[in-house]
């Protein structure tokens, strides 16, 4: 019912630069707060980035902070991440995910538990 797509992985060099996006569709009504996670293997999953509605308010890990920036464009329901200088600790299937509350603020940590609709993950793999 509910479908959440992602695309714009790939193989980059270190220093390089990728977009990824991500299509939400199915929702009858698409107010929330929406995100990235990435999970290297082996790894914890890690929470890398979210915006709210209004894209007045965004959260960053520390470990991409200043170079990665997320967006939305609201009227096609899609999420960007526009990843700037990455780095072999980069590399990890990023996936979309979509908050269970509408018009919640990208405020604290993320936590996995707060989101509700997931798509398939799409590779991001930076060779140094």
């Amino acid at each position: 019912q509910v479908q959440v797509v992602e695309s714009g992985g790939g193989l980059v060099q270190a220093g390089g630069s990728l977009r990824l996006s991500c299509t939400v569709s199915g929702l009858t009504f698409n107010a929330r707060r929406m995100g990235w996670f990435r999970q290297a293997p082996g790894k914890e999953r890690e929470g890398v980035s979210c915006i709210n509605w209004f894209s007045d308010n965004a959260y960053y890990a520390d470990s991409v902070k200043g170079r990665f920036t997320i967006s939305r464009d609201n009227a096609k329901n899609i999420l960007y991440l526009q990843m700037n200088s990455l780095t072999p600790e980069d590399t990890a299937m990023y996936y979309c995910a979509v908050d269970r509350q509408d018009f919640r603020d990208a405020y604290g940590p993320m936590s996995s538990s707060d989101f509700t609709f997931w798509g398939q993950g799409t590779q991001v793999t930076v060779s140094s």
